[in-house]
């Protein structure tokens, strides 16, 4: 059976997010499902071990430019990219009129989707919880779960000289956005408190964003630069077994807090300026939220007031 999902949201935190609901329905349907996605999620980038998940569909669409998806002829062109691959059923993780045109135009003979013309207040997880509840009767309350093989584990622990009898930790230490980048100094401290009880290897990931490398530089012009390593040169698939080698990640609001919770690693989450739900949809995840806030969302900037007491207690706790 060839299955279709359509998950239109635009980064690698939101894909990572439905994951569960797509397992589900590999699951119900004893198949792999193919997504069609858009190319800022980098799904191919960590998706490409991952045993519930076929093929990779590019969503070539953006408001900002003219490309093959977009328009009323771009459609005609989806139409054409999807007919090729005669898929027999779709679900559509939205309430487009568009792409519900698209998949009949395509010919799938079972469409599922989001109540047409509903867009307000859909929740990012209870919304695709109710679907496929409504739909096909399925209880979904899973952790997202990315699969990377022995075989790249074992060649990121040769390469970096991982020893699993020390700590190690990657610090996401980068964000989509200056007000969810947490100071280095915040970092700072944290390092300095972890390495006066145990020996310990960081792992910095950030992206190359002159913010992103501003920070990672104030670390490792310090003297605990030779405890850190940078892996801000390497791509998301050659970061993916590093991380799964990690005892723990603490990271700012990023893709790599997503993608660290994902292979089953403890996360804490540094949540300063964005919706909750980002930090804590996981169980892996524990959220830290800014001192004298009960909740965070858009427009806390609460990046200043991250303690770094708090994250040391958490690292305390997680690894007791």
């Amino acid at each position: 059976m060839k299955i279709l999902a359509i998950q239109n949201r635009m980064g690698i935190g939101d894909t990572v997010i439905f994951l569960p609901f797509i397992k589900a329905l590999s699951k119900k349907f004893n198949s792999p499902i193919s997504l069609l996605i858009k190319e800022s999620s980098k799904a191919d980038q960590y998706l490409f071990q991952t045993d519930y998940i076929d093929k990779i569909l590019i969503l070539e669409r953006d408001i900002n430019n003219k490309n093959r998806h977009d328009g009323f002829f771009g459609s005609f062109n989806l139409i054409q990219d999807l007919k090729k691959y005669n898929f027999d059923k779709i679900f559509i993780f939205n309430s487009s009129l568009r792409f519900n045109l698209i998949a009949r135009f395509s010919k799938i003979p079972k469409i599922y989707q989001y109540q047409l013309f509903n867009k307000n207040k859909q929740h990012i997880t209870n919304t695709p919880k109710k679907f496929l509840k409504d739909k096909l009767n399925i209880e979904v309350n899973e952790d997202p779960n990315i699969q990377i093989n022995n075989e790249l584990i074992l060649e990121a622990i040769k390469k970096f000289q991982i020893d699993k009898k020390e700590l190690n930790i990657l610090l996401g230490i980068g964000g989509s956005g200056p007000t969810k980048r947490i100071p280095s100094k915040t970092f700072l401290n944290v390092i300095d408190r972890i390495l006066k009880i145990k020996k310990c290897k960081f792992f910095l990931a950030t992206g190359k964003n002159n913010e992103e490398q501003i920070i990672l530089n104030e670390i490792l012009e310090t003297k605990f630069k030779n405890f850190c390593i940078p892996l801000d040169n390497l791509s998301i698939k050659e970061t993916l077994p590093i991380i799964k080698c990690c005892n723990l990640s603490i990271c700012n609001d990023t893709s790599f807090s997503h993608l660290s919770a994902a292979l089953g690693i403890k996360t804490i989450t540094l949540m300063a300026d964005t919706p909750l739900i980002y930090g804590n949809y996981s169980s892996n995840m524990f959220p830290i939220l800014p001192d004298g806030e009960d909740t965070v969302t858009h427009n806390t900037l609460g990046k200043e007031k991250i303690n770094p007491e708090k994250i040391f207690d958490k690292i305390i706790e997680i690894n007791n």
